[in-house]
């Protein structure tokens, strides 16, 4: 089995609903250009016992005392574990139901998933994909804690295309055999959360309900293609740390042997398991803000690679360039790439190799628009792509552009709740 039950690590306290607020934090790579939410969080959680203490936010990764901060998170981890912090819940899965900030709840399974079945190449043909393209530079940071980590707290979350809704969706009706695990409203006005331990029979019946998705035929049959390997796991949201993971666990084959490897708990990563077609999984964009960069001179030299216009009915690849307090809508009539974030991504990539600047992936629009109120920054806002259009593109023609998509706003994204010994 790909996807599978875990030895899964809860708080002793975890019925407390206040300890528990605290506790759970919003995954590491979001608010990365917003000091001031991870200042609101840092005094919110004070000294508690808290994810915050066990994870490194991306906004600190270039500081200079980042060394310091992965060795104290590394530190935190062994404290916790020394101060019998944890509850652990044997071989089983968490259900899960996420309340967004909007009031749409989001259903999903904390489980584990094995690394030997997924590949973050671009070209990958395991039965876990990524369905962005992974930004290597961003895996080396995360690495340097899980590589000393005891435990794992991931922000993954796995998808699968079950339109009849019936693998995740059905344990809604049987949840009163179920065991509630924890439930409470999360920080900074972010929802609510429960979990549920899953009964054996529920542990059974999602087990088989996988494996039938793991039929060649079918799955050929479904999306209309002659693949060898079916896609089973697309990535939703965590694509950089399962990636590192999967290299953290290619490292340790090198080092111990790869049967020795195969037989540890770093074989696999904790996640949660989605249905695409999730009420309320809507694919947002995510727009791109350049830092210390001249809007000017990307327009001109945007303009000498692409047919460009500016009319407001122009038909093509569209986005919203914001610059100096003013947005002006682009259209590109003569693209090379079939998605406009593509077009974009890449030219962005060879005009800062070229001009400078630094990029940075922003989840909402008014954050664009603020960021860049003066001419130092300029930024470009994008259209999402349709959800339904996610697994034959990947199958098809392999991962996307990075950042192609979100899932919701930075609020809605998952937080760190439960946790795994990786050691």
């Amino acid at each position: 089995m790909t996807f599978k039950r875990a030895d899964i690590l809860l708080p002793k306290f975890s019925e407390d609903s206040e300890k528990m607020k605290q506790w759970s934090v919003v995954a590491c790579d979001q608010y990365t250009s917003e000091p001031e939410y991870w200042n609101a969080v840092s005094g919110y959680v004070g000294q508690a016992y808290s994810t915050l203490h066990l994870t490194v936010p991306e906004i600190y990764l270039n500081d200079a005392d980042i060394e310091e901060r992965i060795k104290k998170t590394n530190t935190a981890m062994e404290k916790y574990m020394a101060d019998d912090v944890f509850c652990e819940h044997k071989n089983t899965y968490i259900f899960v139901e996420r309340t967004l900030a909007n009031g749409v709840k989001r259903l999903g399974i904390v489980g584990m998933v094995d690394l030997e079945d997924y590949d973050f190449s671009a070209s990958s043909q395991t039965k876990v994909r990524a369905t962005e393209g992974t930004v290597i530079s961003r895996i080396p940071p995360r690495l340097k804690v899980r590589a000393e980590a005891s435990v794992e707290l991931p922000h993954i979350m796995l998808l699968i295309d079950d339109s009849s809704c019936e693998i995740i969706e059905k344990n809604s009706d049987m949840k009163d055999a179920f065991t509630k695990v924890y439930d409470f409203d999360l920080m900074q006005s972010s929802g609510h959360i429960a979990g549920y331990k899953m009964s054996e029979a529920a542990c059974n019946r999602l087990d088989e309900k996988l494996a039938e998705l793991e039929n060649l035929d079918a799955f050929n049959a479904k999306y209309g293609v002659t693949k060898d390997s079916p896609l089973i796991f697309a990535m939703g949201d965590g694509n950089h740390s399962l990636a590192t993971a999967k290299t953290h666990y290619e490292n340790l084959k090198k080092e111990i042997g790869e049967e020795q490897a195969k037989q540890s708990k770093a074989r696999y990563a904790l996640c949660e398991l989605v249905n695409l077609h999730d009420q309320s999984l809507e694919f947002e964009a995510i727009h791109r803000v350049i830092f210390d960069a001249d809007g000017d001179a990307f327009l001109k030299a945007f303009e000498k690679e692409y047919a460009i216009s500016y009319d407001e009915n122009a038909e093509g690849q569209s986005f919203i360039f914001v610059y100096g307090g003013k947005q002006q809508k682009v259209t590109v009539t003569n693209p090379k790439e079939y998605l406009t974030v593509a077009t974009v991504q890449k030219f962005l990539d060879s005009f800062i190799a070229t001009c400078g600047g630094e990029v940075d992936y922003i989840h909402g629009e008014d954050v664009v628009v603020k960021l860049c109120e003066n001419s130092k920054n300029f930024g470009i806002i994008l259209e999402a792509m349709d959800k339904s259009d996610l697994y034959k593109s990947v199958i098809l023609d392999g991962a996307l552009p990075r950042k192609t998509f979100s899932m919701g706003e930075a609020c809605d994204k998952r937080f760190y709740t439960e946790v795994r010994k990786i050691k």
